[in-house]
């Protein structure tokens, strides 16, 4: 297997993290946002549910970006380390339900022991990701994309089979304490990562790995030793992704972490462009909102007892259509390497000439 790339495919080399992206004013201008935004959306459960959906998705992808974009590695078991984020944070809650903290208020006990669980999560996607990583990642060519398949595949039947995570019945009964604005912190937190190592010299290391790993290794890059840290950030932050949708969700089962949804967030990455943070973000914004937009189109032409109830079905092959023809018409995805708001600008310059 071989992944698209455009012919200009490395960023400036003297490219740096934005001034904005720095230090923790990001972050501390982030959090009223958030909080504002999960007070407007309190009074409509579709909307936050929706929202949340997107979120996760966008974490995945731009956290399988990291891997599959910048490093030029292939990895096709992403709902793997999702699932193992999702089922031990969940478990943990569950241990931890009806414990609170004395000297705190219970609704800021239970988010302390959330944030527990995110992190436990995350922690073990990402020791699994260092596990499966280490050695597959010491080779070149499809290796990685064979051992995460094979790895998914491991958890789900795991799970599947063990009497703690409820079997193939899944998890249920797990705290509800995940909302909008805890799901886009986690959004902002991968955004803000993936920027600021676009921008950094391990970033300049990844993207050299990803154009010719011989000539990095040959410069004295430690090709294995950057491909390992890609590969565990990117895990760790599947394990986040996983763990938020455990929480707002009434009941996790292996069925949510298969190969299909895995294919789901490559699909998310290649469409945007490999490498392009913005891209996975707007494409994973496209493909999260496209099954409720044939589910409403169905529905307004009378389908709703046929199509508009297997809009699940006909997903894929609607992703596999729109794959195959960008692929065809535009190999490089979306942006390619590039971001949004590098493209528009040339976008709306080439426009306003063509018009005047």
């Amino acid at each position: 297997m071989t992944t698209a790339r455009s012919a200009t495919t490395v960023p400036e080399a003297g490219a740096v993290v934005p001034a904005g992206l720095k230090g923790l004013l990001p972050v501390l201008l982030a959090l009223p946002v958030l909080g504002l935004l999960e007070w407007l959306l309190r009074a409509s459960p579709f909307a936050t549910y929706l929202l949340s959906v997107m979120g996760v998705n966008i974490i995945l992808a731009v956290s399988l970006n990291i891997v599959n974009g910048m490093t030029g590695q292939f990895s096709i078991g992403h709902a793997g380390f999702m699932a193992v984020g999702a089922y031990l944070a969940g478990f943990v809650s569950l241990m931890l339900k009806g414990v609170a903290i004395s000297f705190l208020p219970e609704a800021l006990s239970d988010q302390v022991f959330f944030l527990l669980a995110l992190l436990v999560g995350g922690l073990s996607a990402a020791l699994c990701g260092f596990l499966v990583g280490l050695p597959s990642l010491r080779l070149r060519g499809d290796y990685l994309a064979i051992v995460t398949l094979g790895f998914g595949e491991i958890i789900r039947v795991v799970v599947q089979n063990t009497d703690a995570f409820g079997r193939a019945l899944g998890l249920s009964g797990i705290p509800q304490t995940s909302g909008v604005g805890m799901v886009y912190f986690g959004v902002f937190l991968v955004v803000l990562v993936a920027r600021r190592i676009a921008g950094s010299s391990h970033g300049r290391s990844l993207w050299a790995i990803r154009e010719d790993e011989v000539a990095a290794e040959a410069m004295g890059v430690d090709t294995t030793g950057y491909k390992v840290r890609s590969f565990v950030i990117s895990s760790f932050f599947a394990g986040i992704a996983g763990g938020l949708f455990a929480h707002f969700v009434p009941i996790i089962n292996p069925g949510s972490f298969t190969f299909v949804k895995s294919m789901e967030i490559v699909v998310m990455v290649v469409l945007g462009g490999l490498g392009s943070t913005t891209g996975a973000i707007l494409a994973a914004i496209f493909l999260t909102l496209l099954p409720e937009g044939l589910r409403s189109l169905f529905t307004s032409l009378g389908a709703e007892g046929s199509l508009a109830q297997k809009v699940d079905q006909i997903r894929m092959p609607v992703y596999g259509l729109l794959l195959v023809a960008l692929m065809l018409s535009r190999p490089q995805g979306l942006f390619g390497t590039k971001e949004i708001w590098d493209v528009l600008p040339k976008w709306w310059a080439r426009r306003k000439k063509g018009t005047s």
